[in-house]
Parts: structure tokens; sequence; C-alpha cells
């Protein structure tokens, strides 16, 4: 068997899969009263390039999130927001939503949702729920 040259990029469809994918999560977090209020923008768009770019990178497409932006530093970006298992739960059902509506190959599905899973753990920075 030979190994593919191509990036998980790529294989997940490029481009057109994660403007899909971001776009569609965004969908859902514009109507959610538990996240809307974590995107200060009044439009949602800067937020949906922001992620759009960093999964672009993240998964081996251009660089231009840290061009821009530097490090991603993704808890120290969210630490200004009561990031709670159910803002994390919430996120989580968008993403997963969005993932639905999106075609590429099962393996690379079962990896960009294993990593989606562990970001969305990784940023719950309150046990407590507000009040």
């Amino acid at each position: 068997m030979t190994e593919s040259s191509e990036s998980p990029y790529e294989l997940m469809g490029g481009a057109a899969t994660f403007n899909r994918l971001v776009s569609a999560f965004y969908a859902g977090v514009a109507d959610d009263p538990e996240l809307r209020p974590m995107y200060p923008e009044s439009d949602l768009a800067p937020a949906e390039r922001r992620l759009r770019l960093f999964l672009e990178q993240y998964w081996g497409g251009p660089r231009t999130y840290s061009d821009e932006r530097g490090h991603p530093r993704l808890r120290l970006r969210h630490a200004p927001f009561a990031v709670t298992p159910r803002a994390r739960d919430r996120w989580l059902h968008h993403m997963e939503r969005a993932l639905a509506t999106v075609t590429m190959p099962d393996d690379q599905r079962e990896q960009l949702w294993s990593y989606l899973e562990m970001a969305a753990h990784s940023m719950v920075n309150t046990l407590d729920e507000p009040s």
C-alpha cells in the first residue's frame, strides 16, 4: 500500500469542504442563545473566517491564519468567555450537524471529528454554569 502525498486538507475536500462546514456551523450558532453571546461582533462573519482559516491551516491547507493572527493560542483566545461543559456540548452539537453537511471519506471524517471533540473538551475553562 502506498502513502498518499495529499494533505488531510486535500483529502477532506479542501477549501470547499471547510467553507461549507464552517458556514453550516455558524448558521447554527447564530440562533443559539447559549453560544451566540460568546461572539461579540454583531456579524458572525469575522469569527466564521477565523475558524475556517484555523481549521484549513491545522489540516495542512494555507497558512493564512498564522500569517494574519500568529500562533492560534486557542485556550488564551477563549479565556475571556465562560466555556462551560454545556457550552462545549452546544458547540459540538452544531459542529456535528455541520459535519453532516459535508462529503469526505469516512476515515477523514472520523479524524476531523476526533480532533473537534478533543479541542472542544480542552476549551472548557469553568465548571460552574452561569446562574
